[in-house]
């Protein structure tokens, strides 16, 4: 490659010509590849990074743009050849990855510093298989939730002072109060500082650039990791896809990580949810005609640690024009209104999957004529349980589901 900018890592291919190096730095300035900022005549960074270079009268500097992507967009059409700074590693939460997923990676040469996850580890003695991490930077502190689990060590990438202060409350009012938060300030720099305390005796000042540690201690039994989780862990009004029906459904649609489900028909969300919380990689979005009820699913979605799940509240089929194609569909309500299996079906690429469940004889004749024309898997789930019988006790039916389970 023509131009001043260093070399190429081994095998790296460039589409157009040019490419965008991304250098990482520590937090006390330290370049991993000062050679080629040197060289570079546009560098690209955060006020702060920017403050931490060694003064260059001919180089121009220029600050992230806000919003990021378009405004990355113009400056790297603008000008062609340019670097951009990026804590630590620039794959750990960091720019790398937005420039990676805007021009692929053939464009994009990566010199990574020590990230602050490795810091953190090599603080704590945490070996990586021996945690989770979960970057809350300019996200909902309700993620940390979908990690927690009596035993568990998470490392939490903070966005400011006020997140250990939000974790700590989070672990509180979620029954893990007892749990011990390190505040790792400054990490890679002399000022480095490390606080303990417990999540619900967190108290004091805390430097802006921090991670925060957690030892998981306590929390309440019954929130499990796999599909079925227990009805009352969800607000609902009575429309909600109880415990064994989910678990049977979400087993036919079979999540994966980096796909999407569309739950059509939501009620209280609980499938969609439990579909995120598969995986940090799954996506969801909840279509749901009552407001009232679209915004219990925010609240649940919150609560059980996947806040980033989409509601849309209209009714399908009309509500469904317009979103990004699912993997996999779930309809748990409103199989006969015109229009919605049709959208649904035409929606899935093949390998897709559909769900559909039904309690009214009309429900169950569409879906069994469906079964005949497209084929897949026709049941009805019968769920009896133990209630009281005056001073007996003895089987109590639930309402037959008929379940319809298709792979494209």
């Amino acid at each position: 490659m023509a131009g001043p900018l260093g070399h190429l890592v081994p095998g790296l291919t460039i589409a157009s010509g040019r490419v965008i190096i991304v250098v990482g730095l520590s937090a006390d300035g330290v370049l991993a590849d000062p050679d080629a900022v040197a060289a570079a005549s546009v560098v690209i960074g955060s006020r702060r990074h920017l403050g931490l270079l060694p003064e260059s009268p001919t180089q121009r500097r220029i600050p992230l743009p806000t919003p990021l992507r378009p405004g990355l967009a113009a400056l790297v059409e603008e000008h062609g050849d340019v670097v951009v700074l990026a804590s630590g590693d620039p794959l750990v939460s960091g720019i790398g990855a937005t420039l990676i997923d805007m021009y692929g990676a053939g464009r994009v040469d990566i010199r990574p510093a020590v990230s602050s996850v490795a810091l953190a580890r090599a603080r704590m003695g945490w070996p990586a298989e021996t945690s989770a991490v979960v970057s809350v930077v300019g996200r909902d502190v309700s993620l940390v939730r979908r990690e927690l689990a009596p035993g568990r060590r998470i490392l939490v990438l903070s966005s400011d002072e006020h997140t250990p202060h939000q974790v700590a409350a989070l672990l509180t009012e979620a029954g893990y109060g007892r749990s011990r938060l390190t505040v790792l300030g400054d990490l890679g720099t002399p000022a480095c500082q490390s606080t303990g305390v417990t999540a619900d005796a967190c108290a004091g000042a805390f430097p802006r650039l921090n991670i925060v540690a957690v030892e998981v201690v306590g929390g309440s039994a019954g929130i499990g990791w796999v599909a079925g989780l227990p009805d009352e862990a969800f607000e609902h009004d009575g429309q909600l896809t109880k415990r064994d029906l989910r678990a049977c459904a979400l087993a036919r649609l079979a999540p994966v990580p980096g796909e999407r489900l569309w739950d059509v028909g939501a009620g209280a969300g609980s499938v969609g949810i439990e579909w995120m919380r598969a995986h940090p990689t799954c996506t969801a979005t909840a279509v749901e005609a009552d407001p009232e009820r679209a915004a219990r699913i925010s609240r649940n979605a919150a609560r059980l640690g996947v806040p980033t799940l989409v509601v849309v509240t209209g009714r399908a089929p009309d509500a469904l024009a317009g979103l990004p194609a699912p993997d996999a569909v779930f309809v748990g309500g409103g199989a006969t209104r015109a229009g919605v299996l049709d959208s649904c079906l035409a929606a899935l690429r093949p390998g897709g999957r559909l769900v559909v469940h039904g309690v009214t004889l009309e429900t169950e004749s569409l879906l069994a004529r469906l079964q005949a024309e497209h084929g897949g898997e026709l049941s009805r789930i019968s769920v009896e349980r133990v209630h009281a019988i005056g001073t007996f006790r003895g089987w109590a039916p639930a309402r037959t589901v008929t379940q319809w389970a298709l792979t494209r």
